[in-house]
């Protein structure tokens, strides 16, 4: 189902604190005319924490029309309230979205027997292919690799995103998956490695800003012409590096900014980056003639 590279897009703000649509769909426009693969609105790159129900939602219907079958919508409509994720879900799915992204139940911390109820449940309730969102670092917990072996026999979990910065892990699911089951690395800086080693590509926060270079990175990988891809993989691990200066998506946003494809808007908590992060970024955007 997941293969290949898949942006986690921005939401654009305007100065308001309002959706800046125009931006956002300038921006799925240059996705697509550099050839990814797939769209994933409203994730963590999304700022999803702070947007409505309803904005939520409209985002997603937004990138659903721009795409307008070209290429796969994975709607980010997972919640730690599985009746709200599946709401959500239910809602994406009138719209046309390809998939859903259900990210870990955050702040609540089930067990992973609660953990496997919450997304079987989504599973049975809606007919949408899944990307199961594994992220301990902001959910306080992990998939174990056994809860998500188990999940993975139901028909509607498809794939999962894996950010839990365990190589070990990551590689344990690779090894043991069911056939059609996708494995997607939601870091960059790994994405070259992990695909190497037999995953199908990666979630990426900087192909919002180089969609063709992550998309050639891994179909090299994939072809196996692994000097080729290492070469690229040195080349972009600086500008990767750079995304995480500060918290997701505040250096990516930052640098959008910069390249001037959006405003340097966010919602509170988050907030600009310091002069000093972003002057790394400016020359990192230099270095790689983006600016």
């Amino acid at each position: 189902m997941f293969s290949g590279v898949y942006t986690a897009l921005i939401t654009p703000f305007n100065e308001d604190g309002t959706i800046d649509f125009e931006s956002y769909r300038a921006l799925i426009h240059n996705q697509i005319k550099e050839g990814i693969s797939g769209l994933l609105p409203v994730g963590t790159t999304g700022e999803s924490p702070t947007l409505t129900h309803e904005e939520n939602l409209q985002v997603v219907e937004e990138a659903i029309k721009i795409a307008d079958g070209k290429i796969p919508v994975v709607a980010g409509t997972g919640s730690n309230s599985t009746k709200e994720a599946i709401d959500m879900t239910k809602i994406a799915v009138s719209m046309g979205a390809n998939a859903s992204l259900q990210v870990t139940p955050y702040y609540n911390k089930p067990t992973q027997e609660g953990i496997y109820r919450h997304f079987m449940t989504i599973a049975d309730e809606c007919d949408i292919p899944l990307l199961i969102y594994n992220i301990k670092g902001r959910c306080g917990v992990n998939i174990e690799t056994e809860t998500l072996l188990r999940m993975a026999k139901h028909e509607n979990i498809v794939g999962v995103k894996e950010a839990s910065g365990d190589i070990g892990q990551m590689m344990d699911v690779i090894q043991n998956r069911p056939d059609n089951f996708s494995v997607m690395v939601g870091d960059d800086n790994i994405a070259f490695p992990l695909t190497a080693l037999g995953g199908d590509g990666v979630v990426s926060v900087v192909s919002n800003i180089i969609p063709g270079k992550m998309e050639k990175l891994i179909r090299l990988t994939k072809e196996n012409k692994i000097d080729e891809a290492r070469k690229i993989h040195y080349e972009i691990l600086p500008l990767c590096k750079g995304m995480f200066l500060e918290t997701n998506p505040i250096p990516v946003k930052s640098a959008l900014s910069l390249m001037g494809m959006c405003k340097e808007v966010y919602r509170l908590p988050l907030c600009n980056p310091t002069n000093e992060h972003r002057d790394i970024l400016k020359k990192l955007l230099i270095e790689n003639k983006l600016i």
